[in-house]
């Protein structure tokens, strides 16, 4: 016989127990489910909505709708003000058009019946960025604008916006220094940008494009404006797929000049690809010589704070990238082959005859014509 489980009927209970039953949630044997991960918070960006701000340099023409004698042409001075007709001096310095706009409206109230201000920028004053940390070229650098907002070229066709890509973006800015160097750090690139409020803190903005470079995905490239810093920061221990990717990218320069002296076919400055190693720049010169040694190569390298370092390397063409016998090269490396030993003997045995060499030659001269030696020569 099959046992059911006991049934309770409603009508059992009281009033008040009957209240609490309903009140009380259904059992549920169904797992709850689980939130979803949260995505991943996107690094962060500069604003794509930022305002053109005003400084010294920029040309403006202002004029009133339908009012004579008010129209004006005027650049920015160095104090940050413009002189408008009847209104006299102006602080448009970090205000945007439409701020500096309201203002010059607020001026004419005074004497003008609800003025219609027209303020438009002909020519932007000229980008003025930094770039610090390790590039190539280091520094400070000022790209002319045009009155389309685009950079001026003048004619290089290196030269940042020479494409007519319009305004500079920090990948072309970091072109224009150089590249990065074999010891920046591609994943950790910071741009600086000064506060719009006067007084206020920096903003900074991080971008890691190594990763993207590696795995894929979106690659920002912010427009630089002027005051904006960049900054690279140097890398601590990059692996060679790192560094390989580094040299791949357009963030790199497109070749390095280095100084191959000693014994090779083809002595004296060579161009090799960013973070090429040292065999590529023995081979890019010729090889190795027969009077030359493989066991003792020497890299000289001048650090910033200007000390030499030198380096005894044995040089093997089949060496990995980055091992301790090839390392990654740097603009204005300098390597030098040694001799092998044999040479070393041979030349140091033809050193010591030298002040001997116009004798010895004589006396065999007239050795081998059958004449007997002069008496001057055989003293």
């Amino acid at each position: 016989m099959a046992l059911s489980a006991p049934v309770l009927l409603v009508g059992e209970l009281n009033a008040e127990e009957r209240i609490n039953w309903l009140k009380s949630p259904a059992q549920s044997t169904t797992t709850p489910l689980q939130a979803p991960p949260p995505l991943p918070v996107p690094p962060s960006l500069p604003p794509q909505s930022f305002r053109y701000r005003l400084g010294p340099g920029d040309q403006l023409v202002t004029s009133v709708f339908k009012i004579e004698g008010y129209e004006a042409q005027v650049q920015v001075l160095g104090d940050g003000t413009i002189n408008l007709p009847r209104l006299g001096t102006v602080e448009v310095w970090g205000l945007t058009l439409e701020e500096a706009r309201q203002r010059i409206t607020d001026g004419y109230r005074q004497f003008l019946r609800r003025p219609l201000v027209y303020l438009d920028l002909v020519k932007p004053r000229p980008v003025r960025v930094t770039v610090t940390g390790q590039v190539l070229r280091p520094g400070v650098f000022t790209l002319p604008v045009d009155s389309q907002g685009s950079v001026d070229s003048s004619g290089d066709p290196t030269a940042v916006g020479s494409d007519g890509g319009g305004w500079p973006s920090m990948v072309e800015v970091i072109q224009k220094a150089g590249g990065i160097s074999a010891t920046g750090d591609l994943g950790h690139l910071e741009l600086l940008r000064p506060s719009p409020i006067p007084g206020g803190p920096t903003q900074s903005y991080v971008f890691d494009y190594l990763t993207v470079l590696k795995n894929g995905g979106f690659a920002p490239n912010p427009l630089i404006y002027d005051g904006d810093s960049i900054r690279v920061r140097k890398s601590t221990s990059p692996i060679n797929v790192d560094l390989l990717t580094t040299a791949a990218s357009n963030f790199a320069p497109a070749a390095i000049n280095v100084q191959v002296v000693g014994e090779v076919f083809s002595p004296g400055v060579v161009q090799v690809g960013s973070n090429a190693p040292l065999s590529s720049a023995i081979l890019a010169s010729g090889g190795v010589t027969r009077r030359g040694s493989v066991k003792r190569v020497d890299l000289i390298r001048v650090d910033r704070q200007g000390r030499s370092m030198v380096k005894q390397l044995r040089y093997d063409p089949h060496a990995v990238l980055s091992s301790a016998n090839n390392p990654p090269l740097r603009n204005g490396d300098v390597v030098v082959v040694d001799r092998n030993t044999f040479t070393k003997v041979t030349d140091t045995m033809t050193d010591a005859m030298l002040p001997f060499e116009p004798i010895v030659d004589a006396v065999s001269v007239y050795r081998l014509l059958g004449l007997p030696a002069p008496t001057s020569v055989g003293r």
